[in-house]
């Protein structure tokens, strides 16, 4: 019996909701979400073969304007919060605990049974299905950086949990964990640097049935893009602000309904929250080299005008800061679990592909260099998981982070060229995986924003 199956509300596992608020909160909560859902059992290895429905095209740009579509507010009247920080035990430990053990178990078989069957047709789509980011909204993880007061998952912030859950989901697909974390980036950056105000607007929609689609958005398509000397600029004018530049890299841009949008004001880089019914705004399909399954678009500004109420955290940068940072970590944690898949995939491959009698494993050259792929990705690992330990404490985790994406950037870009390699001739062509992960791995060191734990 499967993990999911096993924790049907009603049996021995089901919980109560006074139950989920006490000390198994985080993972529970998510499991009960799932289990309760219909939706696992129309979704599973059952029906991989059945047709998806994608919403943008196959091939070439599009350009479409946003201004039809706009943000559905229901707010709430509950005062907003920070989320409460975890507590240091005290000694030097990387062990998930038992909650975020139990929530990686749920959402790596979610990884294995919806998005890697579904990642070969969703790259080719450039587009990531419906039912797969609707099987993610039932677990939950849009509001993992939500306060449980305000209806997401978890009683304390947990950086640490939502790289767990980063890299488990990109086990499954990289490209497809992408599309089904960018909501949550938007709503962990509520829950982190909103007013009160902003939060009772805005936050309700992601901790619904129905998760909007959202998109932070930093990076621009200029020649050795700095995140902190942007090119689009934020002008105060009156009582509000004006948005002009081009920001790439915004996942399901042609769907989303809201922006968090990365300018430059007063000198000084700043976030601010964008309606895509805002005039002005228009949405370019940008298909890109790897990553094609977060369907990835180009966001125009042309005189966008925002109120006073749009600007999300400070104006001296440290929101700003900390925002790439936590991004930085996300990328990590997808490099790894990608790296994982690969790693996996190729010992697989080296030990059942048989050369002049023997397999290739037993090449000293083939068995070197999955060595170095195992080596690689536990450091790389390891500098990602203390990382996301201090940020989970709320200390500064600057300089881990930076060595954490360093080390991934491009020891993840390595581990994708070696698994190519591994399969020979078979690496080059589509009917094995391992070409589109290291399609993938190859946007590691240059992406900003999308993602955010």
């Amino acid at each position: 019996m499967s993990l999911l199956n096993s924790l049907r509300p009603g049996g021995r596992h089901g919980l109560s909701s006074r139950e989920v608020r006490d000390p198994i909160g985080l993972a529970v909560a998510a499991v009960n979400r799932l289990a309760q859902s219909d939706l696992i059992d129309r979704v599973g290895l059952r029906r991989q073969s059945e047709q998806v429905v994608y919403s943008t095209t196959r091939n070439g740009f599009r350009v479409a304007t946003a201004a039809g579509r706009t943000f559905a507010r229901a707010g709430r009247r509950t005062a907003g919060e920070r989320p409460a920080r975890a507590e240091s035990r005290g000694v030097f430990d990387l062990n998930p605990t038992e909650d975020e053990a139990m929530l990686v178990a749920v959402v790596e078989e979610l990884a294995a049974e919806l998005l890697r069957p579904a990642a070969a047709a969703a790259d080719d789509a450039c587009a990531a299905p419906d039912d797969v980011l609707a099987a993610v909204q039932e677990v939950g993880l849009p509001g993992l950086g939500v306060p449980e007061s305000l209806g997401g998952i978890m009683e304390e912030r947990s950086a640490m949990a939502g790289a767990l859950v980063a890299e488990a989901l990109a086990k499954g697909d990289m490209g497809l964990a992408v599309a089904a974390l960018a909501p949550g980036a938007v709503a962990t950056a509520l829950g982190l640097w909103g007013t009160e105000e902003q939060q009772q607007t805005y936050l309700p929609a992601f901790t619904g049935s129905e998760v909007p689609a959202a998109a932070l958005t930093i990076a621009e398509p200029t020649v050795l893009f700095d995140p902190f000397e942007l090119s689009t600029t934020a002008l105060r004018d009156g009582d509000g602000f004006v948005l002009d530049g081009v920001k790439s890299a915004v996942v399901r841009g042609a769907d989303a309904e809201l922006f968090v949008v990365a300018a430059m004001l007063d000198g000084t880089p700043a976030l601010f929250l964008v309606e895509s019914g805002a005039e002005g705004l228009e949405v370019e399909g940008d298909p890109s080299m790897g990553l094609r399954a977060a369907a990835l678009s180009r966001l125009h500004l042309t005189g966008v005008r925002v109120g006073a109420d749009a600007l999300l955290g400070d104006t001296d940068g440290e929101a700003y800061r900390e925002c790439v940072r936590l991004s930085r970590l996300a990328w990590c944690a997808l490099a790894v679990g990608t790296g994982q898949a690969v790693l996996d995939y190729v010992k697989d491959y080296v030990n059942e592909r048989q050369a002049f009698g023997e397999p290739i494993s037993h090449r000293q050259s083939v068995a070197f260099m999955v060595a170095d792929i195992a080596i690689e990705l536990q450091a790389m690992r390891l500098l990602t998981w203390k990382a996301a330990s201090r940020a989970t404490r709320g200390q500064d985790f600057a300089r881990e982070v930076g060595l954490a994406r360093q080390l991934c950037a491009e020891k993840g870009m390595r581990i994708g060229l070696d698994g190519v390699q591994l399969l020979g001739g078979h690496g080059f062509v589509k009917e094995h995986p391992v070409e589109r992960w290291y399609r993938d791995l190859r946007a590691v060191g240059i992406m900003e924003g999308v993602v955010m734990v």
